[in-house]
């Protein structure tokens, strides 16, 4: 190569034009590293997320025979929608599980009836207030596995002027097979 021009510069120019190329030299490897080192945290990152997505499969892949077995019994046992009107029956069972318990169940409201692509359900929102221990007796209860009755929203509070009292507001719905599934 030929370098005639960095031979006609003076000292000062030499020195300007070194300090020019080691800057430039600089910039271009901190460009260079950056990008690397952030190609790698992408890549760790896209590794650790594949890694979780792989262990969720085996899990899946683990508990597909209970998974299945559930929905078969889901489609067997679960109950029909036959009428709106399952909203009453709905209070009257609750009511009756808290007068076993002694649960003083105020201010019931019967909701409607609200279809998803899983299940139908009718809902009651109504209040309660009851020692402690019944409550937990009366919630047990009100909820095994074959009654298909879920607590949608629960709002527990002890009650101001009793300590010993705890107030509850629920919505209590109970869950239908979807509409259009077979008999």
């Amino acid at each position: 190569m030929n370098f005639s021009f960095f031979e006609r510069m003076n000292k000062r120019e030499r020195m300007l034009t070194l300090g020019v190329a080691a800057v430039l030299f600089l910039l271009v490897n901190i460009a260079i590293w950056n990008a690397l080192l952030g190609r790698s945290v992408d890549l760790r990152s896209d590794w650790a997320a594949r890694n979780s997505a792989r262990t969720e499969q085996k899990v899946y892949l683990r508990e597909y025979d209970m998974w299945t077995h559930r929905a078969e019994w889901l489609k067997k046992h679960q109950p029909i929608l036959a009428d709106p009107a399952e909203a009453s029956s709905l209070l009257t069972r609750l009511q009756g599980i808290g007068n076993k318990y002694n649960v003083q169940i105020e201010n019931p409201q019967l909701g409607g009836v609200e279809k998803t692509p899983t299940h139908q359900s009718v809902s009651d929102t109504l209040e309660t207030k009851s020692g402690w221990e019944p409550l937990v007796h009366f919630l047990y209860d009100a909820q095994h596995p074959d009654a298909f009755i879920v607590f949608e929203s629960t709002n527990l509070m002890i009650d101001s002027s009793d300590p010993t009292v705890m107030r509850g507001r629920f919505k209590i719905a109970k869950w239908f097979k979807p509409a259009g599934a077979p008999k």
